[in-house]
């Protein structure tokens, strides 16, 4: 019996109809195992993968196949968006057996849950030197029932390396050592094309950010290039979705031209922060319209009935790649008549196609072009878009992920403030309020909602994206229940998932549901790791509050995260983007009546370097604010700079805030 019927999440939902016997993740499909003395099947993917699909319609929609399946193993479903814990543990064993990783995953388990083999993506007949995925189901089994000892020993040894935690060490990394780690990671960065150095190229933007930090503390020059280069020529690519706003999940080749179609919410977000950013240093029309293409995007089809963001769309439609967003020239010139050939200079479409006969529209190669001409060309984008529309559209999965919402409210936020799009603001609010308020049981977070149904509890990043999105509305809009959310988050993070004797946050909290190790991982992956999440926030609420016991709880979780940091900085980069933050932020105090002006300077400053606590009566500081006797010492409004420490003098004009914050900065 398929067992995916009831299931909430798309992805399991698209195999709800195939013959293979399928099971959701849980004890239940475990415990048959052991009943029925077979090994567990675990397959692993999500409703955008296109590898996915391809091995679903070979394999799993065969009843020759799912017969052979259903005969030996006992076989699950997992949907790695609902369940990030899962798929970290397995991917990290298929890593240990020294595969590359990827989707779909296909690993074989012990009743225990134990990994002892696996793969990813198996073709159904064997090709290319890989074995058939029959040819394995029944090798595996025969392994498994007559040679048992070799099963438990590689079981035994992967659980061994996947239990094992760095211990916390060292003191933390210096502003000189930071520096060092930005040199290296400038060094491994595409000088031509932008990105690091190769291909398939993903836009990684924790690196990116590092960068522009590592710039701005060192004035490093090659820095700044290189942040900016990656952010033009993505924008320029064909990963970059021209009509419709958005960026697909990454770029197969080096150009960035050839898209892996599928839109992931969580790459939206990131790159939405990095491209109002990149329009904050240049003022570039190319940047601030990839921003606000992004918002377009989300608003148009993103956006749930709740008011929340969905996850992703799929990379195929007609069962094709790509099919929904490329063009022919025939058809590009029955849209626009006169202007067919003007578009099709710019956007690189050619009789031919630039890409397996179709053609992705991009400008790799025209670029930017003079106001005039951007002015002709928004008009024909706009008919492009809508003849677009009637096309068979990619499929949408529309559950709500705590943490990805997390990291696009946030992002809705700073973006808003240094592009002046304060409609944004209230687009981030109402997502924010569905999650806290709907995917919330005594105040912990559930991971993902569809229809009514929430898979609880939530992880680690759940509540570090949430405390982060919450302090960004706070310095926004300085409403105080979001602070509240914020803290009420910390404590549950710092209660239920930090692990004492690794000083980081585990995947899992303490009541959850038993697996085979309980994951503490610290690297970056698509998603920026919940250690450095909840580090950036910890440290912009130390700036916020003032409080000693605050910073003193940033500075314990930055020191203990250093030594991870230094000897992987790459793979670590959210962690050093909020050690640069402890380091050199600065918090901006505004106090007094009529101080309006004052904070809207603050928040036009880039959300990097600064923290903002606006405060009409300085009786709601904290005592030991560093500011809050300096304050006191002058009516009306005011700002106050302060770094570490140490406090400037108060300020009352917008300009000479900004010229403060710099000299703080440059200190």
């Amino acid at each position: 019996m398929n067992r995916l019927k009831d299931a909430s999440s798309p992805y399991l939902l698209q195999h709800r109809d195939n013959p293979v016997q399928w099971w959701e993740w849980g004890p239940e499909a475990l415990d048959e195992a052991r009943r029925s003395q077979r090994p567990v099947l675990i397959s692993i993917g999500y409703a955008a993968c296109h590898w996915c699909h391809v091995m679903a319609h070979e394999s799993f929609e065969d009843p020759a196949v799912a017969a052979v399946m259903n005969e030996l193993f006992i076989n699950i479903k997992v949907d790695r968006e609902e369940r990030p814990d899962v798929d970290h543990i397995y991917m990290s064993a298929l890593h240990l057996l020294g595969e590359q990783g990827g989707w779909p995953l296909t690993m074989f388990l012990t009743p225990e849950g134990e990994p002892f083999w696996g793969g990813t993506y198996f073709p159904k007949e064997p090709r290319f030197g890989r074995p058939g995925f029959v040819q394995v189901l029944r090798e595996i089994s025969r392994i498994y029932h007559a040679e048992p000892e070799r099963v438990a020993k590689n079981a035994a040894a992967l659980k061994h390396h996947l239990a094992q935690s760095a211990s916390v060490q060292g003191e933390g990394l210096t502003l000189a050592e930071l520096d060092g780690l930005g040199e290296r990671i400038v060094g491994v960065m595409d000088p031509v094309n932008g990105g690091l150095q190769g291909a398939p190229k993903f836009p990684n933007p924790p690196i990116l950010e590092f960068l522009l930090r590592y710039a701005h503390r060192s004035g490093s020059h090659q820095a700044r290039h290189s942040f900016l280069l990656s952010m033009e020529r993505m924008a320029l690519g064909g990963i970059h979705d021209h009509l419709g706003g958005g960026f697909a999940r990454y770029a197969v080749d080096e150009r960035w031209l050839v898209p892996h179609f599928e839109k992931m919410l969580y790459d939206n977000a990131q790159l939405l922060e990095l491209y109002a950013l990149a329009f904050a240093e240049t003022s570039r029309p190319l940047f601030r319209d990839a921003a606000a293409g992004i918002v377009a995007w989300l608003e148009r089809e993103m956006v749930t009935p709740e008011g929340a963001f969905a996850s992703s769309l799929d990379a195929d439609s007609e069962g094709e790649e790509g099919r929904f967003y490329v063009w022919s020239l025939d058809e590009i010139r029955e849209v626009l008549r006169d202007d067919a050939d003007l578009f099709a200079k710019v956007y690189d479409v050619i009789a031919e196609g630039n890409w397996e006969g179709h053609n992705i529209l991009n400008r790799l190669v025209s670029e930017e072009a003079p106001p005039a001409v951007e002015e002709r060309l928004a008009p024909l984008r706009a008919k492009l878009l809508e003849r677009r529309s009637t096309r068979v559209r990619p499929g949408l999965d529309d559950k709500i992920l705590a943490d990805w919402n997390g990291l696009m409210i946030a992002a809705l936020v700073r973006a808003s403030l240094l592009l002046d799009r304060p409609e944004w603001i209230a687009l981030a609010a109402r997502a924010y309020r569905f999650i806290r308020d709907t995917m919330t049981r005594d105040g912990r977070l559930g991971h993902s909602w569809r229809g009514g149904s929430l898979i609880y509890p939530g992880f680690a990043l759940d509540h570090a994206a949430m405390m982060r999105a919450g302090l960004a509305l706070f310095e926004a809009t300085g409403e105080t229940d979001y602070r509240a959310d914020a803290e009420r988050w910390r404590d549950i993070l710092s209660d239920e998932f930090m692990v004492t004797e690794t000083g980081r946050l585990a995947m899992t909290a303490k009541g959850a549901d038993p697996l085979v190790v309980r994951p503490q991982p610290s690297h970056d992956d698509a998603v920026p790791n919940a250690n450095g999440v909840f580090a950036e926030a910890l440290v912009r609420l130390a700036q916020i509050s003032g409080l000693a016991e605050d910073r003193e709880r940033a500075e314990a979780i930055l020191a203990g995260l250093s030594a991870i940091a230094r000897d992987a900085a790459l793979g670590h980069t959210s962690i050093l983007n909020a050690l640069d933050l402890h380091l050199r932020g600065v918090s901006i105090l505004v106090t007094g009546s009529g101080s309006d002006s004052l904070r809207a300077a603050a928040l036009r400053l880039p959300y990097l370097e600064r923290s903002l606590h606006a405060a009409e009566d300085l009786q709601a500081l904290e005592e030991s604010h560093p500011a809050r006797a300096l304050a006191a010492t002058t009516d009306g409004p005011q700002a106050l700079v302060c770094a570490g420490m140490r406090c400037s003098l108060p300020v009352r004009d917008p300009e000479q805030l900004a010229e403060q914050v710099r000299t703080m900065l440059a200190r």
